[in-house]
């Protein structure tokens, strides 16, 4: 009976630890998409709600809304509407950046992100 008990407290422990660290994903994260021909600056902010992912990116068409986000874990999705194109985005949260896949039609790139500090945006 005890060691159910430690055992619980422990899982219980570790739950929480995991939920505090995705939740300290919110925030503004920046990064360049880089591309055959040009780089994109890119500025993510990211709104975690249970397993809900909100936000806007911010590109070179200025603010777009995060749409249909989740969040399993480490990993989530999205999907930005941009003009007729409709880009999958997929990635992981890591301690100190995020991975971070692009997807539309065929065509893919990948961008590593970092978190924005307060010192970093003046």
């Amino acid at each position: 009976m005890k060691k159910m008990f430690a055992l619980s407290i422990m899982l219980l422990c570790f739950a929480a630890i995991c939920f505090a660290a995705v939740n300290s994903f919110d925030g503004r994260w920046s990064g360049t998409l880089k591309t055959d021909d040009a780089q994109y600056p890119l500025l993510y902010n990211f709104k975690i709600d249970g397993d809900k992912l909100t936000g806007t990116v911010r590109g070179p068409h200025g603010d777009l809304p995060l749409l249909d986000g989740e969040v399993h874990g480490a990993e989530f999705s999205f999907m930005v509407n941009l003009e007729k194109m409709h880009l999958l985005h997929t990635g992981k949260f890591y301690a100190d950046s995020v991975s971070l896949n692009i997807e539309c039609n065929d065509a893919k790139a990948h961008a590593v992100l970092t978190r924005v500090t307060d010192m970093a945006s003046r």
